[in-house]
């Protein structure tokens, strides 16, 4: 009689995480992702490429936006910015929960030069999308999760009918790469360390969640790359330069390579065999450390991308192909004759 227990509670666990897995897989080709931004952009320059890649891929349909950490207000009037100016102001942006955040936006001069307005409730706003769509609304979350662990607060029944949460975030057995690119051992990752009760509460939910640790998103994007996206003139590649520009001034030391940690998960969202994921039992402690542990699958992590082909995906959506010259056409029968007599 023992035995059989065993025998069915590990077939019940089993199913658990099959279930999860299935759940958490991306969606089959065909019609358009309905997907929902949730942003800490303006500080580093990552979530200006995410937020570029995510408009120049036509196979998505974005509901909306909102911004997390800090001056939410001022991230949303950059968001609105590069939204109006990319040709893209039918989507709506509202500010999250304001927070104390001790880092520089470097971004700020750009968001300043958009008018200030009265914004509505941001945790309301993405609740209402996702009452409009049960089931078909992929968040992707590439900023400390103050917002998401809010929107589950406040109406879980609402929350749960997400179809998954796609998030950066996490480190579990890379850490931050050195300046020289030395690869260390796991790090409290940003996102997750500025609010680790935001991860541990979403992974209890029961929302299929899909992490892009730092082991597979530490993507430095070489000077061909981006100087290839910065020399292109089209709307997105050009707000992209923009507050790239902005980026390297304010940030300390000046670099200049950006590391495109946030991309990553809205590359996995388009194409998903790009970073193949894994189901992993995650726990994360009170300094925002996310460790593998033994026990039930609560996310779908992945571990390795494929970096050529990320970057190739990212250089092929924000850089545009100029267009093929006409062909000349054929000369009418009269004009031919004309052609004849002038030789």
């Amino acid at each position: 009689m023992v035995f059989l227990a065993v025998v069915v509670l590990s077939l019940s666990c089993a199913g658990v995480v099959a279930a999860q897995t299935a759940k958490a897989a991306p969606p089959l080709a065909g019609g358009k992702q309905l997907v929902f931004l949730d942003t800490d952009i303006g500080d580093d320059i990552d979530d200006a490429f995410a937020l570029g890649l995510i408009l120049k891929s036509p196979e998505l349909k974005v509901l909306g936006v909102t911004t997390a950490y800090g001056k939410t207000e001022e991230r949303a009037r950059l968001v609105e910015r590069f939204l109006a100016s990319t040709g893209h102001k039918e989507i709506p942006a509202y500010p999250g929960i304001v927070t104390k955040a001790k880092n520089p936006m470097t971004q700020e001069a750009y968001a300043l030069r958009e008018p200030k307005r009265r914004y509505g409730d941001g945790i309301d706003f993405m609740l209402r999308q996702i009452r409009l769509h049960p089931g078909k609304v992929t968040l992707i979350a590439i900023g400390p999760l103050f917002n998401v662990e809010a929107a589950l607060a406040v109406d879980p029944a609402t929350f749960k009918k997400l179809k998954r949460i796609v998030l950066m975030g996490g480190s579990i057995e890379r850490g931050y790469d050195g300046p020289n690119g030395e690869v260390h051992p796991a790090d409290a990752e940003w996102n997750i360390s500025r609010y680790p009760k935001g991860l541990r509460r979403i992974l209890a939910s029961g929302v299929p969640v899909t992490m892009l640790p730092l082991d597979s998103t530490q993507v430095h994007l070489g000077l061909k790359e981006r100087e290839s996206i910065f020399a292109n003139d089209n709307p997105v590649s050009d707000q992209v330069t923009l507050l790239y520009h902005q980026w390297v001034e304010g940030n300390e030391g000046h670099q200049e390579t950006p590391t495109l940690y946030d991309p990553v998960a809205v590359s996995y969202v388009l194409a998903p065999e790009l970073c193949p994921a894994v189901p992993m039992h995650i726990e994360v402690d009170a300094k925002g450390f996310t460790r593998k542990s033994d026990g039930e699958a609560n996310a779908m992590v992945c571990m390795k991308l494929d970096e050529k082909g990320f970057v190739q995906l990212l250089l092929d959506r924000l850089v545009e192909k100029p267009a093929a010259p006409d062909e000349p056409e054929e000369p009418t029968e009269p004009e031919q004759l004309d052609l004849m007599k002038g030789n």
